[in-house]
């Protein structure tokens, strides 16, 4: 016999965008879970997990927001590891990867998709 399990997705209210200040990144708690959020300009929104996936510390939002060509980054507060924000690879390690999360804006308010 073989179960199947299901995970659910939903899109979960985290803050307004006028919350946030562009180039910095905030802690939304969901529960348990710490999301690092970034706004880049009012319109760009990035979610990833606020855990450091080398060390496991919660400090990602407290990284260096930058960029690598087009694509937009941000690097370990602790051992300066360069993730894509959009897509989590480490362009330092290619063993390491930050969890990333769907972001959308809805009447100014920030939305995440978390599977619940």
């Amino acid at each position: 016999m073989s179960t199947t399990i299901e995970s659910r997705v939903a899109w979960v209210r985290t803050c307004g965008v006028d919350d946030l200040e562009p180039g910095w990144g905030e802690v939304a708690l969901h529960g348990s879970r710490q999301i690092a959020l970034v706004l880049l300009d009012d319109r760009e929104v990035y979610a990833v997990d606020h855990h450091d996936p080398h060390t496991g510390a919660p400090v990602m939002a407290r990284g260096i927001v930058g960029s690598r060509g087009e694509r937009p980054t941000i690097a370990s507060p602790l051992h300066k590891e360069v993730y894509d924000l959009g897509t989590g690879e480490c362009f330092t390690d290619g063993s390491l990867a930050l969890r990333t999360y769907r972001t959308r804006i809805v009447g100014g308010m920030i939305e995440v998709e978390l599977d619940v």
